[in-house]
């Protein structure tokens, strides 16, 4: 019973989004189902803030490798949260004055929260993304060594649009007229062609492989085959 009504109410929700989706008469039935998913999200967050305290507080307490970490965690979760629900520094809204600052945003400019956000949640994501460049140009080396046909391929069409991204590469094509017959040659318009026409062609080709994917898997899901959201205990 516990995994049959999980399953039968999936299933449900499930086909009145499809129905809603292609009859009109049935729209608001998947405007209520959509409440639910919001309600269920929340739930979600409050549970995986909860996980979230309950591992790096069990690696502080066993003080595991890295424990001073979760200690920065923990510390930056509950700022957070503590500014963000308390709405600490936040001005009040002159639509409802009797509410003091409940009734403001906490995110308005100049609040605390905004300013954790924008000075330092902000630099440290770009820190990270940053630091992600290397990898990134490590695996590149790897995987443009040219051992074959496709990997010559990879290593031409990175070159050109390495280079025609650059300052250099306008120069270096600087010389074929913008206005005559040739000038699908520079290297811009090189660069341009190719994100244009073999980029964009790749692209729709992965998402139409995407969407069957995730058509098939929604499928197992509506039809009961596949049962690992609910987890693997029986009963």
């Amino acid at each position: 019973m516990k995994r049959n009504v999980p399953l039968l109410l999936a299933i449900i929700a499930g086909f009145v989004m499809i129905v809603a989706f292609f009859i009109p008469y049935t729209v608001s039935w998947g405007e209520d189902v959509s409440i639910w998913f919001d309600i269920l999200a929340s739930i979600a967050f409050i549970l995986g803030g909860g996980n979230l305290l309950k591992v790096h507080l069990k690696k502080v307490s066993d003080q595991a490798k890295g424990w001073g970490y979760s200690i920065i965690t923990i510390i930056s979760f509950l700022a957070m949260l503590i500014i963000g629900l308390g709405k600490l520094g936040v001005n009040p809204n002159p639509q409802f004055p009797g509410h003091g600052h409940w009734a403001g945003q906490y995110n308005e400019i100049g609040s605390p929260f905004y300013w954790l956000f924008e000075s330092v949640f902000k630099p440290l994501q770009a820190t990270i993304f940053a630091m992600l460049a290397f990898y990134v140009a490590s695996a590149a080396f790897r995987a443009f060594r040219a051992k074959n046909m496709e990997a010559i391929l990879l290593l031409a069409t990175a070159f050109f649009i390495l280079l025609g991204r650059t300052a250099a590469g306008v120069f270096l094509t600087d010389f074929i007229p913008e206005e005559s017959g040739y000038s699908g040659l520079r290297l811009e318009n090189i660069t341009v062609f190719i994100m244009d026409v073999f980029n964009t062609a790749g692209h729709r080709a992965i998402m139409i492989g995407v969407a069957l994917g995730t058509a098939s898997v929604s499928l197992k899901i509506l039809l009961g085959v596949d049962r690992s959201y609910l987890g693997s205990g029986e009963g």
